[in-house]
């Protein structure tokens, strides 16, 4: 099984699978927290602006690790009806854990964005990372998230998936790209060596790192409008 050292090996990694897109018009958008330090090794590598994409995953009541869905900004939601339907959770219960992640996902835009627009991604390739690939839900959503955006090409980026991952991305991302897709996978974490919280703060100076490199670049702002969708 193969396992990284920490995110940022996974980074490191990731990115010569991503080589073909290295000094192309390319937005790396990292989902907090710990695909932030993933995405930040492959705009390194790719010489491309590193930015967040905030997506939360909906985890059912007393379960949090089970997805039944995510939202994202500008009012994507994503839902799985069969695992809602398996799993008995209710509309308004549904709801319930919705208000709570995007009361979370409003702080982590006002911290990590400190009041600026979000980099956008209109007319580029957005590679959109994070640590790894469970059940999709999230990563979907982010795809949604940049394809509403007015991302020309969706790649969606990720250390480890699940074999067959790419499958759930039909018409979602034109390109899907892991270091490894086992079949026997189990929690993200162990697939990591160091699998430790990335704190906001270390999130905050990666994006101030990358944001300092382009920021003579005249990079356009981006600002959703919250349109919800199912």
């Amino acid at each position: 099984m193969i396992r990284f050292a920490d995110r940022a090996e996974a980074g490191e990694r990731l990115a010569s699978r991503l080589e073909h897109l290295r000094h192309r018009d390319c937005l790396v958008l990292g989902l907090p927290r710990g695909g932030v330090p993933v995405g930040f090794r492959v705009a390194e590598h790719l010489g491309a602006p590193l930015d967040v994409l905030l997506v939360r995953k909906l985890g059912a009541p007393g379960r949090p690790e089970l997805a039944l869905g995510a939202i994202g900004e500008g009012g994507v939601k994503v839902v799985d009806r069969e695992r809602m339907e398996r799993t008995g959770v209710s509309e308004e219960s549904l709801r319930k854990v919705e208000e709570r992640e995007r009361a979370e996902l409003e702080r982590q835009a006002s911290l990590f964005r400190s009041g600026r627009p979000g980099t956008d991604p209109a007319g580029r390739t957005a590679v959109i990372v994070d640590d790894g690939v469970a059940t999709g839900s999230t990563a979907l959503a982010a795809c949604r998230v940049a394809r509403r955006a007015g991302a020309s090409r969706v790649v969606m980026a990720a250390p480890v998936a699940p074999r067959g991952w790419e499958n759930a991305f039909t018409g979602a991302a034109d390109e899907c790209a892991a270091v490894a897709a086992p079949a026997r996978f189990w929690a993200i974490g162990l697939f990591y060596r160091d699998f430790s919280p990335t704190p906001d703060a270390e999130v905050m100076d990666l994006l101030s790192r990358s944001r300092a490199a382009f920021e003579d670049t005249g990079l356009r702002g981006w600002d959703l409008n919250p349109q919800p969708s199912d």
